[in-house]
Parts: C-alpha cells; sequence; structure tokens
C-alpha cells in the first residue's frame, strides 16, 4: 500500500490497495473472479474492510410503506452497530446514511466514481478521522463523475464485500432485480421486506425479514 499526502484541507488521497497486500478482500477475487479489480483506492481505516457487513440496496423508487420500515432497520442496525456497506446512491440509500452516520458502528461507502479528488461531507470526515467510516473505489482517478455504468460495477463490488445483503425493494425488471439475480448466484444470503411490492425478490429466493430477525441474525454470527 501507498500513502499519499494530503493536497487540501477537505480533500484526502486515498491509500491504493493492491491484489498482493494482505489487507485486499479475498471476497472480491472469490466472487468476482477475473473481474476483480487490480487495486482499490480507500480512504480512511482499511481495517474496516475485514469487517463482517450488510451489504445496503435499494431502487430509485421505493413505496411508501417500505420506506418507513427501510428507516425502522436503519435505526435498528445503526443501534445494534451492524457494521453496513453500500454505494448509498439512491434516494432510500442517502437516506439511510443519514441515520447511520449518527451511530458509531461502521460504514464502508463506495462511490461510482474515482475518489482521489472527493470532498467528504464534515460528517464523513469526522467518521474517517474517527476510524469508524472508509471510503472505497476500484475506478481511476480519471473518473470523475458517478455513471450508469460505474454503478452497475459498484454495485458488483459491495455485493462481494457484503457478507449478507439486504434489498429494501427492487422494481420488477429494473437493475437493482438484475443486481439481486447475481447475488443469489454468488450464493449469498439475501434478504429483503416481506411486502406485496417485492413479491419480484421473494420469487427469486430473497429471504423475507423483519427488523427483528436481522438483528436476532447478527448477533447469532450473520444470516449465512
Amino acid at each position: 500500500m501507498k500513502q499519499g499526502a494530503p493536497i487540501a484541507a477537505d480533500v484526502i488521497r486515498p491509500i491504493r490497495v493492491e491484489r498482493r497486500d494482505a489487507i485486499y478482500p479475498a471476497s472480491l477475487i472469490r466472487f468476482l473472479g477475473d473481474g476483480a479489480p487490480g487495486q482499490l483506492s480507500v480512504i480512511g481505516n482499511a481495517e474496516l474492510l475485514k469487517n463482517q457487513m450488510l451489504g445496503l440496496f435499494c431502487s430509485i423508487r421505493c413505496p411508501g410503506n417500505i420506506i418507513l420500515k427501510t428507516y425502522d432497520l436503519a435505526r435498528a442496525m445503526r443501534d445494534a452497530g451492524i457494521p453496513v456497506i453500500g454505494g448509498f446512491h439512491t434516494p432510500m440509500e442517502g437516506e439511510c446514511l443519514d441515520l447511520l452516520l449518527r451511530g458509531s458502528q461502521p460504514v464502508v461507502i463506495c462511490p461510482a466514481r474515482g475518489v482521489e479528488r472527493m470532498r467528504p461531507s464534515r460528517e464523513i470526515r469526522s467518521g474517517i478521522q474517527a476510524g469508524r467510516i472508509l471510503l472505497v473505489s476500484s475506478f481511476a482517478p480519471s473518473q470523475r463523475r458517478a455513471t450508469a455504468e460505474l454503478a452497475e460495477q459498484r454495485n458488483r463490488l459491495v455485493a462481494a464485500l457484503g457478507s449478507w445483503i439486504f434489498v429494501s425493494h427492487a422494481a420488477p425488471g429494473g437493475k437493482t432485480e438484475a443486481l439481486c439475480r447475481e447475488i443469489l448466484a454468488m450464493g449469498k444470503p439475501l434478504l429483503t421486506i416481506d411486502s406485496p411490492e417485492n413479491s419480484n425478490l421473494l420469487s427469486l429466493g430473497a429471504r423475507p425479514v423483519a427488523v427483528e430477525d436481522v438483528l436476532h441474525q447478527w448477533r447469532k454470527g450473520g444470516c449465512a
């Protein structure tokens, strides 16, 4: 790993984590194979990559009753100290991140762009300094804007790094539903809220869960 020097008060240069480094997550090679990135750029405590984490996803549009249950889950995960990883790009994911940032549990954020010149918010910078927040990217410094293609690649990265995956909602026929098929093909536990609006995920093989179920399984050591 190579440590870069700060270039501005609100810009932090990342550490490069290469495949040969001990901290490089073996799960990326296991689940992505030849598609695993050759290196990662990380800002923050790279040791967080060793944690078991819950991967969090939600489609851009989310039904109202699922939104309320997802809020409850995010608060419960925060209060229980469950490490969470996600891109936190869609509106529901962003709301969850706002709730998680108010806690003290580890949070790994994976932007769909390079992180070399990112200016994290005050809350994220504070979490990075405290060692509980990590930014991770597999993209080159030249990729400064998120695109749909980069978001798909980022979502696969999150899915490979997450020990188990929670998808609050995936629109039928959408990209998040397609990702869920990939997650199930990886053999990873896929959880979702038990709701008629999630019948497509349940029919694929996602496990219907309530907030209490997630916390119970976490205390038992995961949902595998």
